[in-house]
Order: structure tokens, then sequence, then C-alpha cells
């Protein structure tokens, strides 16, 4: 008998296709709306073929995403709802989307990087972001993807932030804002500047319209490696560094450093590895990912430390949440002479 573990990574692929598929036939949502159905139930509301919608069910059913009963009814498993119903805000099949409609298109660089290494590979291939970024499609699935990753934990990583005497946060790479968002809907005195690329501009407008945050939720375009950052008492970085190598992540927390008002804080915001690198999976899944879609990796807490020094912050802490996403906080020193 194979082992369990084996056999769940042999049939990944399979797992998150019938995930994908499931979720864009809208079965997910169905069954949140009435509890449970047949699969015949199921293929006639949805429209969609009942053989191969059944053959999917039964993959759900092996991997505990959904009950089946004697009489043939099928039902989401206890405790999937948040993650599998397009409404609720823990909803994570927009990023399996982005997985399968974008990081699994790079898995054949896996054999080239292996066999010549990523960064002659590498040369010979378009920016990873203009690639991420190529047309309106993809940057909504990216951006989208982002959001519901992200959103969520923000609430709670907004909270560990204690962000109660800031009044002007920049989140730098900030996306559509879902930490500028959450940070915003906790501090009402809190004022927040997205800064990233400009076609991301329009996103964020539509997070600021359905959140109704007014000129509290600003843009500013820039690239950056090539502009300075706004000024604000806390500069925040929401699964950025992760996307390069020592260099430039020591390079854009001394841009922070310059950005960042005396007395002021960084925020880094991102998954850790264990102290020895063996997990946890999310953590070693998506540090595989980065490294097909960015120049980045994960690292441990201490590595994530040592770059915040060497930039300069000082009372470097890490502050660990409940989910996958933590925070690591430095600060600037009050004083503004002497060298740094």
């Amino acid at each position: 008998m194979i082992p369990v573990h084996l056999e769940r990574a042999v049939f990944g692929i399979y797992a998150t296709h019938s995930l994908h598929f499931a979720d864009r036939s809208g079965v997910f949502v169905h069954l949140a709306d009435h509890g449970s159905a047949t699969a015949a139930e199921l293929s006639g509301a949805l429209g969609v073929d009942g053989e191969t919608l059944e053959r999917l069910l039964l993959v759900l059913v092996s991997l505990q995403v959904l009950t089946r009963t004697g009489e043939g009814r099928y039902a989401l498993a206890e405790g999937t709802r948040p993650y599998l119903d397009s409404r609720e805000p823990r909803y994570l099949l927009g990023f399996v989307d982005h997985l399968v409609g974008s990081t699994a298109q790079r898995f054949g660089q896996v054999h080239d990087y292996l066999s010549r290494g990523k960064a002659a590979v590498d040369a010979e291939m378009p920016d990873p972001f203009a690639t991420l970024y190529r047309d309106d499609d993809s940057v909504r699935r990216f951006l989208t993807a982002m959001w519901q990753l992200s959103f969520h934990v923000s609430h709670e990583l907004a909270r560990l932030a204690d962000l109660g005497d800031v009044r002007r946060l920049v989140d730098v790479g900030g996306a559509s804002g879902p930490f500028s968002v959450a940070a915003l809907l906790a501090y009402p005195r809190l004022r927040s500047t997205v800064f990233d690329l400009p076609q991301v501009g329009p996103y964020l407008a539509e997070s600021a319209k359905a959140y109704e945050l007014g000129d509290r939720l600003t843009f500013a375009g820039g690239d950056f490696f090539r502009d300075p950052l706004p000024e604000g008492d806390c500069v925040a970085f929401g699964y950025i560094l992760s996307d390069w190598d020592d260099e430039t992540c020591e390079g854009l927390l001394r841009k922070a450093y310059d950005a960042c008002r005396p007395g002021g804080r960084v925020l880094v915001m991102e998954r850790l590895f264990d102290p020895d690198r063996g997990g946890p999976l999310s953590t070693a899944v998506m540090n595989l990912s980065m490294h097909l879609e960015t120049q980045g990796r994960h690292r441990t807490p201490e590595e994530y430390l040592g770059l915040l020094r060497r930039a300069g912050f000082a009372d470097c802490a890490v502050r660990r949440s409940t989910a996958d996403k933590h925070l690591l906080v430095g600060r600037r020193s009050p004083v503004t002479v002497g060298a740094r």
C-alpha cells in the first residue's frame, strides 16, 4: 500500500484541477446554498455533463473536500465552506485559478533550471512581472489571487502591527489594497497610500469604492526600483520581499528607511520557513513558486530580521499570526543626526 502522504503527492495534480473545475462550474456555491445535492441534481442545476461531474465529485470526496451519503448526496465537508464559497472573505480558489492559469504553465522551466541554472534560463525570458502584467486579464487574475491570499489574514496582521499611533501608511507594492483596506477599517484615523505600478491604479480605486474609504486610500504610481517611496510613518511590504534576492531586498528596505519618518516603523508580511527549513508545506511549495515566477525565495524569521537590521532598523521583532502569513517589524531611530 502506498503511504497516504506519498499517494496524495503523486495525485496532487488531479486534486488541484478537480478543485478548479468544480469551482468554475459553480459546485461549491450551489452546495453552500442548498446544503446537499445528488450528482444528477447538480448537473441539471449547473448545466454540465453528469458523468464528468460525478467523477470530479468522487475525487473531492476522497480528498475530504466533500462528503457523500449512502443516498448519493454530496455536501461540503465540515469547515471547508469559508475557503470554497466565492462570497466568503477566506475564499481560496481564486488563488487556485492563478496556479492553474499561470503558475502551471511555467513548470516546464524546472527541467531547464535543473539542467542550466535559473540565471541562464531567465536571461532568455521576459521579466517575470512583465509576464504577470502582460494584459488586463493577467493583471486582474494576479491581483485577485493576491487579494484572496492576503485580505483575511490582513485583519489580524493589522491588529498585530498596532497602528493606533500611525497616521500615514505607505503600502509598497500593495496591489489592490488588501492590507491597506484591512488597516483602514481597523484604525479610523489612518490614511494609506498604495505605491505600485501604474496599471494597478484602477483596481485600487475599485477597492476604495467598495469599502467606502474615499480619500483615506490613495494611489501613487511608480517603480520602487527607480522612484523614491512616498514618505510615511509606517512603510509596509506585503508579499514583496519574497519576490527578490537578498541584495535587492536590502536595497528596498534602505529606501523604506529613507521614506520612514524618524521614530516610524517598517512592516514585512511574509510566509516564514521553520528555522530548519523543514516546513511548513505551504511555504516550501510557494518557495518553489517564487523560483518559477519571480527572482526571490521564502526565508526564515532570522533571515528577515538580518535584512531589517542591515538596512538600519532596530528593535526588530517577529509577530506570528494564526494563519500562514506573519509579521516582522523594525523601527527607525527617532534621532535624525549621524550616519545610519
